[in-house]
């Protein structure tokens, strides 16, 4: 899978193959099954840009701009949110298809 497959799709949380490694992120559209908590998402753009949802205390997906960046392979992920600290996520595109979210 090619670095443009980062920029095809929004990346949806499969916490139910979480492992040791991380936390796995597959495309949008595949056969994840119905949750009752919202699903985290991942989005990137060609340039840097990238946005994160995650699930609030209302259970709405709140958005969060970021920036991502190339590190050797892995990509650093870090929000700009002003009324909340950064956050900075590591993410590895696995050949199977899928997103590593390192823990």
């Amino acid at each position: 899978m090619g670095a443009d497959a980062l920029f095809a799709t929004t990346w949806v949380h499969a916490f139910e193959e979480d492992g040791p490694e991380g936390a796995v992120y597959r495309p949008e559209g595949g056969s994840l099954r119905l949750s009752r908590r919202p699903r985290a998402r991942l989005s990137f753009s060609p340039g840097g840009r990238a946005v994160v949802a995650l699930g609030g205390p209302d259970d709405r997906l709140h958005e969060v701009e970021a920036r991502w960046r190339d590190d050797a392979g892995e990509i650093t992920v870090t929000t700009e949110a002003a009324d909340a600290p950064a956050r900075t996520l590591r993410v590895r595109l696995q050949p199977s298809g899928a997103l590593i979210v390192k823990r």
